[in-house]
C-alpha cells in the first residue's frame, strides 16, 4: 500500500527553533519525509528553508551564531511599530532565497501568520517565501507587522503555536508535531548574563556595561529596553518574548487536546532561554535526541496508518 500523506507540524518557540532541525536532520534519516510543511514562527522559517533547499544553509548560519553576531544583527530604531526594524535579518533570507514562490517548491507549505486587525489565523499558502516566513514571525513590538494582500499579518504563535490542524485541513493523514513549549519549568526568556549587562563571548571578550557607554545613546537606551539593565525590570524583549511563551504553552494545551497529532516530538529545550540563538549546536543534538525517545511511536503510528 502506498504510504500515507505525511504532514508536519513545525511551533514556534524564538532561539529553541534550531531544535527543529535536529529533528528535521533526524526524520530524514529514518526516511520520513514529509508531503505538507506547515510552520508557524520559527518553524516556518525552518521549515521553509527545507522546502527551498537551504536546510544546509540555515543550518550553518545557527551553528556560526555568537551573542555579538546577534547583536550585530538586530537593527535597533527609535519610532515605528516595532523595536527591531529586521531589514539586515531580511536581507540575509533574500540573500538564500531571493524570489522564491511558494509555489515553486515541490510540496505543500503553509506558514501560519494572525491577522492584526481580527485575530484571525491566516495562512500563507502562496506569494514570496520570504515575505510568507517574515509574516509568521512577527512579534508584535519586537518585529514590525508584514502586509499581504492588504492585511497586516503578524507571529502565528498567537493563535496557533503548533499548527497540526493545519496539517490536516491539507490532507495529511500522519501528523508528527514538534512542540518546543512543552518543557516549560525552565530558564528565563533571556539568558542571564545579556539580561544583567554581561556576556561572555567565544572569543573570551566581555560584552559589558563599558561597552553599551560606548555605544551612541540611542542605540544603549534601545539595547536596555530590549534586554533591560541587571536588578531592575525585565526589559521590554523580555517581557513581550515571556508573554509569548505564556501564550505559546496554553494555547498549543488547548488546540492539541482537541485535535491531536499522531506523534508529538518534543525536544527538551525550556532550559535555553528564548534569545539564546547562540546555542544551536545542543539544541539540535536535542532534536535529534526527541526523534530517537518517539522511535516507536512512530513506527506504531506508521504501521497502523499504512
Amino acid at each position: 500500500m502506498a504510504k500515507p500523506i505525511i504532514g508536519l507540524a513545525l511551533g514556534g518557540g524564538v532561539a529553541r527553533g534550531w531544535a527543529h532541525i535536529g529533528v528535521m536532520r533526524r526524520l530524514l534519516k529514518l526516511g520520513i519525509v514529509p508531503d505538507i510543511v506547515c510552520g508557524t514562527s520559527v518553524g516556518a522559517l525552518v521549515g521553509g528553508a527545507y522546502l527551498a533547499g537551504h536546510l544546509d544553509t540555515l543550518e550553518d548560519f545557527a551553528r556560526s551564531l555568537t551573542k555579538r553576531r546577534l547583536l550585530g544583527l538586530l537593527d535597533l530604531h527609535f519610532g515605528g511599530s516595532s523595536l527591531i526594524g529586521g531589514k539586515r535579518l531580511i536581507n540575509l533570507m533574500q540573500e538564500h532565497l531571493g524570489d522564491l514562490e511558494i509555489d515553486d517548491v515541490d510540496r505543500q507549505f503553509v506558514a501560519v501568520t494572525a491577522e492584526l486587525a481580527t485575530g484571525h489565523e491566516i495562512w500563507v499558502r502562496q506569494g514570496p517565501m520570504v515575505e510568507a516566513i517574515r509574516a509568521s514571525f512577527a512579534l508584535p513590538g519586537v518585529f514590525s507587522p508584514v502586509k499581504v494582500e492588504d492585511r497586516w499579518l503578524v507571529d502565528g504563535a498567537l493563535v496557533n503555536p503548533v499548527p497540526v490542524s493545519v496539517c490536516r485541513a491539507l490532507g495529511a493523514r500522519f501528523v508528527i508535531a514538534i512542540s518546543l513549549s512543552a518543557d516549560t519549568f525552565g530558564k528565563s526568556t533571556i539568558e542571564e548574563g545579556l539580561s544583567q549587562g554581561t556576556a561572555t563571548f567565544d572569543d573570551g571578550e566581555e560584552f559589558s556595561r563599558s561597552v553599551l557607554r560606548a555605544a551612541s545613546r540611542p542605540d544603549r537606551l534601545m539595547t536596555r529596553q530590549l534586554f533591560g539593565s541587571g536588578a531592575n525590570a525585565p526589559g521590554m524583549g523580555t517581557v513581550l518574548l515571556s508573554a509569548l511563551n505564556i501564550v505559546m504553552e496554553r494555547l498549543s494545551r488547548s488546540r492539541m487536546a482537541g485535535d491531536p497529532p499522531d506523534v508529538l516530538i518534543s525536544p527538551q529545550v525550556g532550559h535555553i532561554g528564548l534569545l539564546e540563538f547562540e546555542r544551536a549546536d545542543e539544541m539540535i543534538k536535542l532534536g535529534e535526541q526527541a526523534v530517537t525517545k518517539e522511535l516507536e511511536a512512530i513506527h506504531e503510528a506508521m504501521t497502523v496508518l499504512h
